[in-house]
């Protein structure tokens, strides 16, 4: 059984969370807000003789917990269902679970909240029996922080599905600091290697009560990493190694600008006694990890480091990923820039546009917007989605505006002509499989006022907003997305344009979101539109994404809004 299945149940997915369940060395499932379980990994299987088929979906206090003689435990005696209702973390020796040979299993327990994303609480439970010890060797005398091998293990595991879940450096650091601050020290700082080799101390986190206080008067640019230095801070930066520190480590002539500045930092601190890790990724060193003490008195042990520099290590992976993640999104950012392109200026129109990229993609897509000048002085207008939200639906993006710039300014023919011909040239010679568009031809009438003539290739309608705030969807020039190959000539429509009206031509994500109907976005999107009507165009423009655009949008959008001028 894979880790996937060993995590999900009545749809309910928590890979990441397995993962880091299965890095733990002992018994561990997790339960959700009803308490029943939805993640174990294979040590729980081993110890409980039970697949986790048998586990997943069950209520995990009907199913485990017992009495000392196998006897069912009413609920008002477990002490874990008490902790578990109680949201807090708790731990027990002494207690028992059922195996599934019937056989009773003596363990001692933690559990404590854990958050699996998506907004969704978790709680932990992590386990062990005296028969089955991870250790036989002899233990270090504890500091007064120092965590039981329980709660080390439930921290790690916390620590994997915490820095997992993003791809945000800073949202990594914000929870890597969360973690470790109280719980192991007064104080954290994380010094960052920048790209171009300089060293940043980006983070400086002390805990007030219970209070994270940021202290950016202490954050900022670091001298260089000194090659020979054997301070603490300069070590680990070179990935040597972990290291304790305290105030008369830095008392001596300092070798080097960054044994200077970290001199400072416990004199500014008041920090009696640090604990300084690198924070390696896969393929360098990405900076170091310090945390230190001042109100708890118990200095830092060697005993704490392998903690610290598992922590550290998890982190290096987490920050690893997400300077990929940002470099990718850079790379894409820059590419739709370059193939979106610029509005013409048309005397007596105003006219914006605005493209948001989707939040959990590559932040590029293949929704699209055009404008331009025709050879007859009319102004064609375009929006258009292809299929998907990455790079190949950007490219495909590219591909079919160009085609159909080449075609509106070449042929002189009504839009559902040029939309025909792009139609059947996309299936032949590019890679789009499925796309939807409008394309407008926006010119003066004889009277002097704005016409619009269209067609509508599957495309969600345009709305025309007047002065007075009457909106209504231009619904007619309805035709069949494109790539479907059906042959089936494709409609015109015309509309004048009132003086001072604005016309939106939009993407679906504007209007669509998970567990609503389309006829609700568009709803929405009419009202909003209607009751800014009076704004400038710009205005209006942000703030019908800003009130429209649903806050569980995953897909891109694209908006172009056209004003005709007043009377």
């Amino acid at each position: 059984m894979t880790g996937t299945e060993r995590g999900e149940v009545h749809g309910l997915s928590v890979p990441t969370a397995s993962a880091a369940l299965e890095a733990i060395g002992t018994g561990a499932y997790l339960v959700d807000e009803q308490g029943c379980i939805i993640a174990v990994n294979t040590r729980a299987e081993e110890l409980l003789g039970r697949p986790a088929a048998e586990l997943l979906g069950h209520d995990a206090h009907d199913l485990l917990h017992r009495g000392p003689e196998g006897q069912q435990l009413p609920r008002t005696q477990c002490a874990m269902r008490q902790a578990f209702h109680a949201g807090r973390p708790a731990q027990g020796d002494e207690d028992h679970f059922a195996r599934a040979d019937g056989s009773v299993l003596p363990i001692s327990w933690l559990i404590t909240p854990y958050g699996i994303g998506d907004r969704r609480a978790a709680t932990l439970v992590v386990f062990h029996t005296p028969e089955h010890p991870r250790d036989t060797g002899p233990r270090p005398e504890p500091t007064a922080r120092s965590l039981s091998e329980l709660q080390r293990l439930a921290l790690l595991a916390e620590t994997t599905a915490q820095l997992t879940s993003t791809l945000d450096v800073d949202e990594a650091l914000r929870r890597l600091m969360a973690l470790v601050v109280p719980r192991l020290a007064d104080w954290a700082i994380v010094d960052l290697i920048t790209e171009r080799d300089e060293v940043w101390r980006t983070v400086v986190i002390h805990a007030e009560g219970d209070t994270l206080v940021r202290h950016e008067d202490l954050q900022g640019p670091m001298p260089p990493i000194p090659e020979e230095s054997r301070m603490p801070l300069s070590r680990a930066l070179r990935g040597v190694a972990s290291t304790l520190a305290g105030p008369q480590t830095y008392q001596g002539t300092p070798d080097s600008g960054i044994a200077v500045e970290q001199g400072r930092l416990f004199h500014a601190t008041g920090m009696h006694s640090a604990a300084i890790a690198p924070i390696r990724g896969p393929r360098a060193v990405l900076g170091a990890l310090t945390l230190g003490r001042t109100e708890t008195p118990a200095p830092f042990a060697p005993v704490d480091l392998p903690l610290i520099e598992d922590i550290a290590r998890r982190a290096g992976l987490a920050l690893d990923n997400a300077r990929l993640y940002q470099r990718q999104r850079k790379v894409a950012e820059t590419m739709q820039n370059h193939l979106l392109p610029q509005m013409p200026g048309v005397q007596g129109l105003e006219m914006t546009v605005r493209y948001l990229p989707a939040p959990d993609a590559s932040h590029v897509g293949g929704d699209w917007y055009d404008a331009f000048p025709l050879a007859d002085a009319s102004t064609a207008l375009a929006i258009g989605d292809v299929v998907g939200h990455d790079l190949e639906a950007a490219a495909g993006m590219a591909q079919v505006r160009n085609m159909l710039r080449a075609y509106a300014w070449s042929q002189h023919e009504p839009p559902s002509r040029i939309v025909e011909r792009l139609d059947e040239a996309i299936q032949h010679i590019t890679d789009v499989t499925m796309a939807t568009m409008i394309l407008g031809r926006i010119e003066t009438a004889h009277d002097g006022h704005w016409r619009l003539s269209w067609t509508n290739a599957g495309h969600p309608p345009p709305l025309l907003i007047g002065r007075d705030g009457l909106a209504s969807y231009l619904t007619d020039g309805h035709g069949i997305l494109l790539g479907t190959q059906t042959g089936l000539r494709r409609p015109d429509a015309t509309a004048l344009l009132p003086p001072g009206s604005t016309l939106v031509l939009y993407t679906d994500g504007l209007v669509e979101a998970p567990g609503q109907s389309l006829d609700t976005g568009l709803n929405r999107l009419r009202r909003h539109a209607a009751a800014l009507a009076h704004r400038p165009l710009t205005p209006f423009t942000d703030q019908l994404l800003h009130r429209v655009r649903p806050a569980d949008n995953d897909d891109d959008v694209a908006l172009l809004a056209l004003r005709v001028p007043e009377d």
